[in-house]
């Protein structure tokens, strides 16, 4: 029991660890990614995420915390996860590859006054960046989540924010942190007008 016990300590002390080496610039960019979704919001635009495997659940999450609510009061927020639809994705998946399923839709539903989120903890896999360029394509603002180098999504955004850390599941810990401060953020920018 007590080497469970102290793994269970460990883990838990390394996720801390992780989100409090943020640094300024990192809580800076948080910041301002919240500012920018809540000025998209305020023109009309929406808050689109897309992620694979643990960060497609986190884009429904956040998407869900937007449209729904985290803490306040409001209206509901324009925000939507391109994992949402079975049939889109198996439908783009196989009529076009696995690589195009966030680009196709992206094309049809992403515009310039919309906040696109690719959420990645490599910043690597082909159809997130094939989906970030679909969405420069469409003059979108694109915001990267990823962890600590940022991989190729790190050229390819206007925001990155990069987790200072390499382990994948400290990773995804931290986004839904990010998350649910951003979404705090938001909701609290939208009630002030």
């Amino acid at each position: 029991m007590a080497a469970s016990v102290e793994e269970i300590r460990r883990q838990l002390e390394e996720s801390a660890r992780v989100k409090q080496a943020f640094s300024a610039a990192l809580v800076g960019r948080i910041l301002e990614f919240a500012e920018k979704c809540a000025a998209s919001l305020r023109a009309g635009g929406k808050i689109v995420f897309f992620g694979n495997g643990g960060s497609a659940s986190d884009a429904l999450h956040l998407a869900a915390e937007l449209v729904v609510k985290l803490r306040d009061e409001r209206r509901g927020l324009a925000s939507l996860a391109l994992t949402a639809n079975s049939s889109i994705l198996t439908a783009a998946g196989n009529d076009y590859g696995f690589e195009q399923i966030f680009a196709r839709q992206i094309e049809s539903l992403v515009s310039a006054q919309d906040v696109l989120v690719a959420l990645s903890t490599s910043g690597n896999s082909a159809n997130i960046l094939r989906g970030v360029v679909a969405g420069r394509e469409r003059r979108a603002f694109v915001v990267a989540w990823t962890g600590e180098t940022g991989g190729a999504l790190a050229n390819e955004v206007d925001l990155l924010l990069n987790v200072p850390s390499r382990d994948a599941q400290r990773i995804q810990e931290a986004h839904i942190t990010i998350g649910h401060i951003a979404c705090s953020l938001i909701e609290q920018l939208i009630l002030r007008g």
